[in-house]
Parts: C-alpha cells; structure tokens; sequence
C-alpha cells in the first residue's frame, strides 16, 4: 500500500514539475532579444522560440558596391540574438535537463 501512496506522490509532483515547465516556456517565448552586428549597423530582434520579429539595417550599412558586408552583418546580428535566445533557454530551462544526459 505504502508503495502506491509514493508513486501517487511522485506522479503529483511531476506533474505539477511540468507545468512549471510549459509555463517557463511559455513565457521564454514572449521575450524579446536582440542581437546587433559591429557598431549597430544591423539589429536583429528575436522572440525566445527563435522567431525573427524584426529586422533593422542602419543605412550607413548599405554599399550597393559591397553586398557582402551586409550579408555578414546581417548574419553576425541574427546569431547575437540566437546566441542570446540560447543562453536564456539555457539559464531558465536548464534546470529540467541537469542530468538527463542531453
């Protein structure tokens, strides 16, 4: 009977561990992170599911000779931001993985 009464117990208590759960993540995804090249000449904002929201290109940033910059710049902004996105997921999620092996 005692045994029964445990698996009760923990069961209750995962339960309520992943509601907590989908509620941090939940609120991780309506956050908003921005990631910015060099100088700002690119920004990037994100929402905490990796969604591009917002995308701002500074017009010193546009060289019609020199297209490339802009691409990179481009790239560095939205991997700041995802880099940012990340380190979030990481400092609010990551207690649910510690030692899950993932």
């Amino acid at each position: 009977m005692m045994r029964g009464m445990n698996m009760q117990k923990m069961m209750k208590q995962a339960q309520k561990m992943q509601k907590q759960m989908m509620a941090e993540q939940e609120e991780l995804a309506a956050m908003e992170f921005v990631g910015q090249a060099p100088d700002e000449m690119v920004t990037a904002t994100l929402t905490g599911d990796k969604k591009l929201k917002d995308l701002k290109i500074n017009p010193e940033a546009v060289d019609p000779d020199d297209v490339d910059m802009l691409s990179d710049l481009i790239v560095v902004a939205v991997n700041d931001g995802l880099d940012k996105v990340e380190q979030a997921t990481q400092a609010k999620m990551g207690k649910y993985t510690r030692g899950l092996g993932m």
